[in-house]
């Protein structure tokens, strides 16, 4: 059974569907904490499905370093096989990249390396590109640099917002995920052959 660490930073509609995934009993991997920045919404979903949850705000810390060093304190102690950064905000300190990539893995609301960084549902309309994608990497210490693991295109419409686009994306993103999950417990992705290529 693999063992999942998900944070988050938002609603969390990715760790949710996690979540009920996992509620089938031949899914093979179970969440075992989730972990948030701040006080997030989706921590609701940790406290519905009775998952433990903990939270490393930001702002509690002198610097990144400080902070990124709480955050792999938190994680450690679960002792995930995977840890699923899931809209998670902030860019994970080198150490914390070290201490569990490749098995530390992003979702991420365009078709990369196109539109990285944390506006890239804005970025890609800003760009007037006819379409988009999802996609779910292994981490590393770029900004949305890692080896890919999976994507998939998603056309923009004419008249499409931000909020509309990225809503369209959404599904997306959560199919990859829990299909690369499935893959990963099976044995059908081998995230540290992945990060060698």
């Amino acid at each position: 059974m693999l063992s999942i660490v998900v944070l988050i930073s938002g609603g969390g509609s990715n760790l949710r569907a996690l979540l009920e995934a996992s509620q089938d009993a031949e899914f093979p991997a179970r969440v075992v904490a989730v972990g948030a920045d701040r006080d997030a919404d989706g921590l609701a979903h940790a406290e519905e499905f009775g998952i433990p949850s903990f939270t490393v705000p930001f702002s509690s810390f002198d610097d990144r370093e400080q902070w990124g060093d709480e955050l792999l304190a938190q994680i450690r102690q679960w002792e995930p096989d995977l840890v699923v950064l899931s809209g998670f905000m902030r860019l994970v300190p080198p150490r914390v990249v070290e201490a569990f990539s490749p098995n530390l893995i992003n979702t991420h609301p365009a078709y990369l390396p196109e539109f990285p960084g944390a506006h890239g549902v804005r970025d890609a309309l800003a760009a007037g590109a006819t379409q988009t994608g999802a996609s779910l990497i292994v981490v590393d210490d770029g900004v949305d640099a890692g080896p890919i693991i999976s994507q998939e295109r998603v056309p923009i419409l004419p008249g499409d917002t931000e909020a509309a686009l990225h809503e369209r994306i959404k599904p997306v993103e959560r199919r990859l995920l829990i299909d690369a999950v499935l893959d990963i417990a099976n044995g059908h992705i081998d995230l540290e052959e992945l990060a060698r290529a």
